[in-house]
């Protein structure tokens, strides 16, 4: 949903509660080189090192040496495609999903080379299918999620890194004109082996569809986020299994101070507003940062940055971090702004990509 979205950008770093302001110290950015003037909209640290971006013209860029280098390139066949996704596994494993203006524009492509080739391993066939965002459990077990079709979403799963197969069976029915934000490729967070959450909106309430068996089930779960067609929850993440961070925004332009986030302690079961962001406009990204993937786990890390854009132009956005999961909030420096994502692979390395192929290392040292 959403060709156009917000990136808030949130993140998540270990805290000791009690200490005063002053002893949070701003993090340090540092501004590198992408070799691309495309919009970059989400990234994935595989780790500290090797990192994953990709955007629109059927752009994606890589590094190996934590930023120092970056390799641009475009997928053939891709060129007028816009990468939403991206899911780095190794230096030579990666997977992408694209969105177009045609019902088979939206697909998932791989390689298994570092970019030499790309093979299409899902090409959509359902009309007015929209899929926003994918997220993966390991490197061959993943989802991919869309927005919904006539009160079904038609959401699709991987057990072998290879074939994908419809799960709308088991997904929960969708309200009337719900549906997500490919604003940053964060709408679906995975956790462990066998959970997974999906933010969503655009219909009367804001939800967060939820499984904890790899996708075999799910239920639905309301959140106290605005809603409308052009609000909702746009990114999610979890740091354990019960304890969570969602948020979202509206993208109408006649009012822009609804960016809010919401925690939950229950696996998503419930969901509480936390104080309000230092943002505007809508919350595009979040990210906690302890990592989205092998660094899953550490449960006394509650640290989380976001980044926010406002409506029409999606490039005077800005940025902020919690150390307690939204209780207390700093400001970010006045250059985080026309960010669309935030992803880390660890406190010491976190990347925002986004306008003009813009790219900025984060470091909470």
């Amino acid at each position: 949903m959403l060709k156009h979205s917000l990136a808030v950008f949130l993140i998540a770093a270990s805290a000791t509660l009690g200490f005063a302001q002053d002893h949070w110290k701003q993090p340090k950015l540092t501004s590198q080189n992408s070799n691309t003037t495309q919009l970059l909209i989400s990234v994935s640290p595989v780790n500290s090192q090797i990192v994953w971006a990709a955007g629109t013209g059927g752009t994606y860029v890589v590094t190996t040496d934590g930023g120092k280098t970056w390799k641009a390139a475009v997928v053939p066949g891709a060129e007028s495609l816009q990468f939403r996704d991206v899911q780095g596994v190794s230096d030579k494993v990666a997977y992408l999903l694209s969105i177009g203006n045609n019902t088979g524009d939206f697909r998932i492509y791989k390689t298994t080379d570092g970019g030499a080739t790309w093979t299409i391993e899902f090409k959509n066939q359902t009309k007015k299918a929209f899929y926003d965002c994918f997220a993966f459990w390991t490197p061959d077990r993943g989802i991919a999620h869309s927005d919904s079709v006539n009160g079904v979403f038609p959401d699709i799963r991987t057990a072998n890194g290879t074939n994908w197969k419809s799960i709308a069976k088991n997904m929960p029915p969708a309200l009337k004109g719900e549906a997500s934000f490919s604003s940053s490729g964060t709408c679906v967070t995975t956790e462990g082996e066998n959970n997974a959450w999906i933010a969503t909106g655009g219909s009367k309430i804001a939800r967060i569809l939820a499984t904890t068996d790899g996708g075999d089930s799910w239920n639905a779960y309301d959140t106290p986020l605005i809603s409308s067609p052009t609000a909702g929850g746009f990114s999610v993440a979890f740091r354990d299994p019960m304890n969570g961070i969602v948020g979202g925004g509206d993208l109408a332009t006649n009012d822009p101070n609804h960016a809010e986030t919401a925690t939950s302690q229950d696996g998503g079961k419930t969901w509480k507003l936390t104080k309000k962001p230092p943002v505007k406009g809508a919350i595009f990204c979040l990210s906690y940062t302890n990592g989205d993937d092998e660094n899953r786990g550490h449960h006394g890390n509650r640290t989380v940055v976001i980044t926010a854009e406002t409506a029409p132009n999606f490039t005077s956005g800005a940025g902020a971090w919690t150390p307690d999961e939204g209780n207390t909030w700093f400001k970010l420096p006045k250059e985080v702004s026309g960010y669309w994502a935030v992803a880390f692979a660890d406190p010491h390395a976190g990347w925002f990509v986004g306008n003009g192929g813009k790219i900025l290392k984060i470091s909470f040292e």
